[in-house]
């Protein structure tokens, strides 16, 4: 099986290497595998750390970037018949985290899979919560063009079918669940694997959130049109999220002083930034709002163990920002 990996990248110093790190050590006895990285005019080490791994780096000015220019970029130098897409600051949690991710491809009306995101010990708390109601520990089926929810930041495709869906590069953001919208309108399937398991590491400032969440927000109205969301939509999230969060975060004994400030100001930014980013449009509803917006509530899921027994990636002997 030829697969490439291709990895998008700007100023990642602190987190490339490790990722490169944990590709290399993935059981791949029947993988040929090749790593693209396409670079957006980085200034730092990263390119530095990336050389000393057997990659092929791909150079983009940083001024034609969007996020789906770089992904189409990185796709055209792909030579797999499969292509496994990561941002540069996650990294695989278990060795076999790449065979995890291609197993579904066996299905061949799959087009895309995307596996299961975990934060670590500088993520935010509230975002700790999103990925665990974004990325369950159960394998879900409701994939459709109204509910096309996947993530590049752990995923792969096909590449025949984005030879005939390149991303849309005019998109800000979320040009991940616009290419499944238009694969499952094609009759493709989406699948997610909880087992394909990476850790992604964000540590945000508030002004950083806040422009995340309205880019992505800009980018969702333009692929859902007759979607929008209202001053009230913002005031609800940001009080039933905040309260959720508190709760969950005493059960998970993470209610510290640090957090008792950081989870309402994580929501404000989180659901600012979707209203700034929305308030031009209709009315944003259904499956996907509920995945990307309500909280999970106050029932205390069961956390699953099956993976435990699984060997993990020992990262402690690694030389961190290229010292």
């Amino acid at each position: 099986m030829k697969v490439s990996i291709v990895i998008r990248c700007f100023n990642e110093e602190e987190h490339i290497g490790r990722l490169l790190s944990g590709v290399m050590r993935q059981s791949r006895a029947d993988i040929d595998l090749e790593i693209v990285v396409v670079d957006s005019g980085s200034t730092d080490a990263t390119l530095a750390i990336a050389s000393r791994y057997p990659v092929e780096i791909i150079h983009m000015d940083s001024a034609d970037f969007t996020f789906g220019r770089s992904l189409n970029l990185g796709c055209d130098h792909a030579t797999g018949e499969f292509i496994v897409i990561a941002s540069a600051h996650v990294y695989p949690v278990y060795k076999d985290w790449l065979t995890q991710l291609l197993q579904p491809f066996d299905d061949p009306e799959v087009a895309l899979v995307y596996g299961k995101q975990r934060g670590n010990e500088v993520t935010k708390y509230s975002e700790k919560r999103i990925f665990a109601q974004w990325f369950p520990d159960q394998v879900m089926h409701t994939h459709d063009e109204h509910h096309p929810f996947c993530n590049n930041a752990n995923s792969a495709i096909r590449k025949y079918v984005w030879e005939k869906l390149p991303y849309d590069e005019s998109l800000v953001g979320l040009e991940d669940i616009d290419w499944a919208k238009r694969a499952i309108k094609l009759g493709h399937k989406i699948e997610y694997v909880p087992g394909a398991e990476i850790i992604h590491v964000h540590n945000e400032k508030p002004a950083n959130l806040l422009n995340r969440y309205r880019r992505e927000a800009v980018s969702l109205k333009q692929s859902f049109p007759e979607q929008h969301f209202s001053i009230w939509d913002l005031l609800r999230l940001f009080i039933t999220n905040t309260s959720s969060d508190y709760y969950h975060a005493v059960f998970d004994k993470e209610l510290t002083w640090k957090n008792l400030w950081e989870i309402p100001e994580f929501r404000l930014m989180q659901f600012l930034g979707t209203y700034l980013g929305f308030r031009q449009i209709g009315v944003l509803s259904g499956e996907l709002k509920q995945r990307l917006y309500y909280p999970t509530g106050f029932s205390r899921a069961s956390q699953n163990q099956e993976q435990d027994s699984r060997r993990k990636i020992d990262y402690s002997d690694e030389v961190e920002n290229g010292k």
